[in-house]
């Protein structure tokens, strides 16, 4: 089984070995994590814009928000005839629902399992070292602290680096903002009408 994880090793080296050897600090690699976090935020956006109606989604969306107000407005006035109503019509918008659900799930696993390499690329390689000093508002804007308290409760977390100066960042927290940060710009970018 270490053979098949050797190969992929391998696999991920040949593709982002290069992006790492031209990093200005390979030894802390933080350009490369934005690279990278850069090609999967653009994989799953592309994925999502191909493999989701994103029109027949806004729109179920602004139904079933709709169909909400209408139902709390409903209960409020006590018209049980508008309940009744609505119940009704609370079967065919939870179908409705599902099947936008199931359509959303399609980017996801046809991106699963590349993230997946990628992720255990980053972990066995030098941007596993990796520490981001961010400003003292980055810092709590982003909610680090949280993570740095839920971390060490997570089996498999890892220590945070006593010696790393305070306000830093590992590698994964790094790539989640990166990632969140870039697939804002290219839903944007490609005209997605709901955010992340």
């Amino acid at each position: 089984m270490s053979g098949f994880f050797d190969s992929i090793i391998g696999v991920m080296n040949s593709i982002f070995g290069p992006i790492l050897a031209h990093d200005p600090t390979p030894n802390n690699p933080i350009l490369t994590i934005l690279i990278i976090s850069f090609i999967v935020s653009l994989v799953t956006t592309v994925a999502n814009k191909y493999l989701v109606d994103q029109k027949e989604l806004a729109k179920n969306q602004k139904e079933m928000k709709e169909f909400q107000n209408e139902f709390k407005k409903a209960q409020q006035s006590g018209d049980q005839k508008q309940i009744a109503k609505m119940q009704a019509k609370q079967t065919e918008m939870m179908q409705k629902n599902s099947k936008m659900m199931t359509q959303q799930f399609k980017p996801m696993i046809a991106t699963m399992i590349p993230i997946l390499l990628v992720f255990y690329w980053m972990r066995f390689s030098a941007v596993s070292h990796t520490v981001v000093i961010l400003p003292p508002l980055v810092y709590y804007c982003t909610l680090v602290p949280v993570f740095h308290f839920i971390g060490p409760l997570i089996p498999g977390y890892g220590a945070v680096n006593p010696l790393a100066p305070a306000w830093s960042i590992g590698w994964l927290m790094w790539y989640m903002i990166c990632t969140f940060g870039m697939s804002q710009i290219l839903r944007k970018y490609m005209g997605f009408e709901q955010g992340f």
